[in-house]
């Protein structure tokens, strides 16, 4: 007999969980599905980002950096370490400890707030009268009904065209996560976060890392001059990082990884590595969904077609996250899905993309809010630019990190921020202080104008805004 519900929510990430969570929480029947599994075959909610994703890659990017601190940096402190060594596996089984913590806190939030929660694939079977049938194929066969349809069954790698991902030679995100020690050579197709992120991680274990990537700039969506920066740091580093590639053949062996390719200068090159990590972009997961059942529409690339308020083409069907347009970023599925149990619930969810920050977890960190200079240079904009630099930060002195700078973006004529982009020291948390100044519409002088706790990071944001009018604080 199927068991009814007045939501159901199939897939269990930031966007699943936090819809199941919010609908329930607004007195609704919920039910939520997925199939996600840790190594005991239990249930591991919180797909991509909590269990091969961002949960796992920042403890792994804080053990590396650990690492090289200890390494490169404490003796500055005047700290004596001897030789310091790395236990890789240690280290991998502290990131899973940390992404089970968070599998399990999941279930217990789904259990407090009285969401259903099924173990198995969820897929659509039928419409019935005042909803849809949804089977649940895990240890047994279930069916349940549903009045609202909330699909977030988020994305999967992607691979080069012909080289299929074997999780042991030729890697996505999650065989990257679960290397047993660290390689001696590490070749990464593409240059975005995954890549760079991956990157840093086995850099500072000491990997030779070598990344490939076929566009012709650096970080391209991200502020020009920002990018640059974060460039110069990286190659600094010893991140190997080639640009206008295009890649060739990819041949596995026992031996390790070849890839074939021709440079930017139109050179044939071969890069011989143990491992590859390709990280070209992710793809929505539709898979076994079964959307022709009922005639979901989907797009050319295989996303689910939503409206603005994130409803399809079908009534009571929803979609969130990495299966719709917009930026594959967690963040952003749980807004989406937060408005949309809002809206289920008939109250007005909102999203603002405008304000949706960004931010690349390597040393330095990059993060970004709005509109880039080119952007706002392409579309005539007419707009002033504030920057500040951490080298003329007292605590980023303190801390021995002065790599970087803070920008403004504010209209010439209302001095409204257009966009904050940042590359140094812990600004992925600095950014939301951008991000609430943007929402509320503030200007450069706002920020200018408020108490910053001396001495602190976000000093810079503060001389950054004050900059944008040729002004500072720094005598």
């Amino acid at each position: 007999m199927s068991k009814q519900f007045d939501v159901i929510v199939i897939g269990a990430g930031p966007g699943g969980y936090i819809a199941a969570i919010r609908a329930a929480q607004l007195g609704k029947t919920v039910a939520c599905i997925d199939e996600w599994k840790n190594a005991a075959g239990g249930a591991a909610p919180g797909g991509t980002c909590t269990n091969v994703g961002c949960i796992p890659s920042k403890a792994l990017l804080q053990s590396s950096e650990h690492f090289e601190h200890a390494n490169l940096h404490f003796a500055d402190h005047g700290i004596s370490t001897g030789k310091v060594e790395i236990d890789v596996p240690k280290m991998i089984a502290r990131k899973d400890a940390i992404v089970k913590q968070n599998n399990d806190g999941i279930l217990y939030l789904f259990k407090k707030n009285k969401v259903t929660f099924f173990h198995g694939r969820g897929s659509f079977v039928r419409t019935v009268e005042g909803g849809y049938e949804i089977k649940v194929a895990g240890k047994e066969e279930e069916f349940i009904t549903g009045a609202q349809i909330v699909v977030a069954t988020g994305s999967n790698a992607r691979a080069l065209p012909g080289v299929p991902f074997d999780e042991e030679n030729i890697l996505s995100n999650d065989g990257a996560l679960r290397l047993g020690k660290t390689p001696k050579k590490l070749g990464l197709i593409g240059a975005g976060v995954i890549g760079l992120e991956m990157g840093s991680v086995w850099r500072r274990l000491g990997t030779e890392v070598t990344v490939l990537e076929g566009m012709p700039t650096f970080l391209p969506v991200v502020d020009e001059q920002i990018a640059k920066e974060a460039k110069k740091a990286f190659d600094k580093q010893g991140l190997k990082i080639e640009m206008g590639v295009k890649i060739g053949e990819v041949k596995s062996s026992k031996k390790g990884v070849s890839v074939a390719y021709t440079n930017a200068k139109g050179e044939a090159q071969t890069l011989d590595v143990d491992k590859l990590i390709v990280s070209i972009g992710r793809t929505a997961n539709t898979i076994g969904l079964n959307a022709e059942a009922v005639g979901l529409q989907l797009d050319e690339r295989g996303c689910i077609v939503v409206d603005d308020d994130c409803k399809t083409n079908l009534p009571g069907v929803w979609a969130v996250g990495d299966v719709v347009r917009g930026p594959m970023l967690a963040h952003k599925a749980e807004e989406e899905a937060v408005a949309v149990a809002e809206r289920i619930a008939g109250q007005h969810g909102h999203v603002n993309f405008a304000t949706l920050p960004s931010v690349i977890y390597t040393s330095p960190e990059v993060a970004w809010v709005g509109r880039t200079e080119q952007q706002l240079k392409a579309e005539g904009v007419k707009y002033k630019a504030g920057t500040f630099p951490f080298l003329a930060n007292g605590r980023a002195r303190a801390l021995g990190d002065t790599t970087g700078m803070v920008k403004f973006l504010a209209d010439a004529e209302t001095d409204e921020i257009l966009g904050v982009h940042m590359v140094g020291p812990m600004v992925s948390e600095l950014i939301s202080e951008a991000v609430v100044a943007m929402e509320f519409k503030a200007s450069s002088e706002d920020i200018a104008r408020i108490c910053h706790a001396h001495p602190s990071l976000s000093e810079s944001t503060k001389e950054a805004a004050l900059a944008v009018d040729k002004r500072t604080l720094n005598f």
